[in-house]
């Protein structure tokens, strides 16, 4: 149990202080790729811990989940971990409500692919009624550009199996050949970078976990980092200035420019693109992505520890 015991404190440590030190840096706004990994293998690091955690705290309550856990080991790694019976009552009550804790995750994952599929399928509908395809067009699913009448500039991804750019006529009368390119290719680098799976996953984590610090935190930096991401790669084929004016043109009808909440990462993103930041340096880019993907092992090492040492010796 003290594996156990010492992978929660390690979790809850990492899951209280990991947002407050990932917000003192400035660097995520310039490498949001790289802040996107980054969180990615903290959050890893924070559910490997409960995992581990969960699967040590079985075996020392129940000689079955032992005989699982440790089935391909040797007697003396098993005694390594001090799986002492007298503390069954406490490992059965971690183990129970560390595996009731994995399967709301599954449930709220679930019920968020679910709702964004239904939201898919209502907006697919929506724009159906909007845009009917015309009778020799009935059998035509592939296209991927739908224009729709309307007088407010906007543009939008509807993301799926077969992912469309939908762009209204407004749109087409507010902005450019250049600043249409650039609209598609940032809705292109999120279908590429499959950035609705990120945003899936921290909603799950953030509605089913809402006073865990690293996932509300995950769910509002993944919002912001996949749309300055996907800005980057819309910049780096058609200028950051084109880029910006294209944002402009979509956001300024909607208050996006104002001082209400909505709408508010909007002129934080057209200044970013304005007044670009010099990029890390290659070396520091690599020492944080080694750093990041050493996260997740940490845990790793603490719970496989007893029995490689005991190999070793």
């Amino acid at each position: 149990m003290v594996i156990a015991m010492t992978l929660l404190v390690l979790g809850g440590l990492t899951a209280a202080t990991a947002p407050r030190v990932l917000a003192r840096g400035s660097w995520p706004d310039r490498e949001p790729v790289l802040a996107l990994w980054v969180w990615q293998c903290v959050v890893a690091a924070v559910l490997l811990c409960c995992v581990l955690a969960m699967a040590l705290s079985g075996a020392a309550a129940w000689h079955g989940v032992r005989g699982q856990v440790f089935a391909p080991a040797p007697s003396h790694v098993v005694d390594a971990y001090a799986l002492q019976p007298d503390g069954q009552r406490w490992a059965a009550a971690v183990a129970v409500l560390l595996a009731c804790g994995g399967a709301w995750t599954a449930v709220m994952l679930t019920r968020e692919v679910r709702r964004a599929r239904a939201e898919r399928r209502r907006r697919r509908a929506e724009l159906l009624t909007r845009s009917p395809r015309l009778p020799w067009e009935a059998a035509d699913a592939s296209d991927r550009l739908i224009v729709l009448e309307d007088d407010r500039p906007d543009a939008w991804l509807l993301d799926g199996p077969a992912s469309r750019l939908v762009i209204t006529t407004g749109a087409l009368r507010r902005l450019n050949r250049r600043q249409l390119d650039a609209v598609l290719a940032h809705e292109q680098g999120h279908v590429k970078a499959r950035h609705h799976w990120l945003l899936h996953c921290s909603g799950a984590l953030a509605n089913g976990f809402p006073r865990v610090p690293v996932f509300a935190a995950f769910r509002h930096q993944v919002h912001r980092l996949v749309e300055l991401a996907a800005d980057d790669v819309a910049s780096r084929r058609f200028g950051r200035l084109t880029t910006a004016l294209a944002l402009v043109g979509l956001n300024e009808d909607r208050g996006a420019f104002t001082r209400g909440p909505h709408h508010a990462h909007v002129p934080q993103r057209v200044h970013r693109l304005l007044t670009p930041a010099q990029r890390l340096p290659v070396s520091r880019r690599l020492r944080l992505t080694a750093a990041a993907t050493l996260v997740p092992a940490v845990p790793l090492l603490i719970a496989f520890a007893p029995g490689l040492t005991a190999l070793g010796g």
